[in-house]
């Protein structure tokens, strides 16, 4: 099931939506980026799927800076530095519950979701772990100026997990290497999968055209698994 809360950042009125898993104590949480269908099904899913596995999922909604189009995908990408006011209102938020272990935090997202849990990760080292899908547009700031996040990798403070489909073009497997070759400069633990057959956003299965079934499962399963291992460990 998932839920809906209101936080406030810089004044303007930010939605989290969350799943809460069964049983009492505290729990793992992961935070979720959502892509550019914003709250839409697949994005909820995610939330339901994490917490069927033992995770309190939030997933903030990015879309509470003006212009505030309907639908969601009409508005302008986020900003970076307003994606970084809301990660942080929504670390203050799973803080705030009580319930959360805050040793044990993670941050995951699809597509452009997966470019901004590592901008989320590398400004924030609350995260043990980061799970990025496919996240393109890695070298160019979403803002007037300011670092890209592949610039920002280095303040990665915990392990990345990523997956990416070999036929993408943003990322592009050559896009892929060079992240991965920062990452490894950088002393930045972390694994990389490729999928042959699989382009961009080949986990969404509100897109037929993209969505791939095996390779959906497989990466879930890892994903799974290293929360578990790293969160859990």
């Amino acid at each position: 099931m998932v839920e809906y809360t209101e936080v406030q950042v810089d004044g303007n009125p930010m939605r989290i939506a969350f799943s809460v898993p069964e049983g009492d104590g505290q729990h793992p949480a992961v935070v979720v980026m959502y892509h550019r269908g914003g709250y839409d099904d697949f994005t909820l899913k995610v939330c339901e799927d994490l917490a069927s596995a033992g995770f309190l999922a939030a997933s903030m909604d990015l879309y509470h800076w003006p212009p505030l189009l309907e639908p969601p995908q009409e508005n302008p990408f986020p900003k970076d530095p307003e994606i970084i006011k809301d990660v942080s209102a929504t670390v203050d938020w799973l803080a705030d519950r009580g319930d959360v272990d805050m040793t044990k935090l993670g941050i995951l997202g699809h597509c452009m979701g997966g470019r901004m849990a590592l901008l989320g990760a590398a400004t924030h080292d609350v995260f043990k772990a980061c799970v990025p899908y496919y996240p393109g547009n890695m070298f160019k700031p979403w803002s007037d100026d300011g670092p890209t996040p592949f610039e920002l990798l280095g303040g990665i403070k915990g392990t990345v997990l990523g997956f990416f489909g070999n036929d993408d073009q943003n990322p592009s497997p050559e896009d892929r290497e060079k992240i991965s070759a920062e990452l490894t400069r950088l002393g930045v633990g972390h694994e990389f999968h490729g999928y042959d057959g699989a382009g961009h956003a080949f986990q969404n299965f509100l897109a037929p055209e993209r969505h791939r079934p095996e390779a959906t499962e497989d990466s879930w399963g890892k994903t799974i698994l290293y929360l578990q291992d790293t969160l859990n460990g």
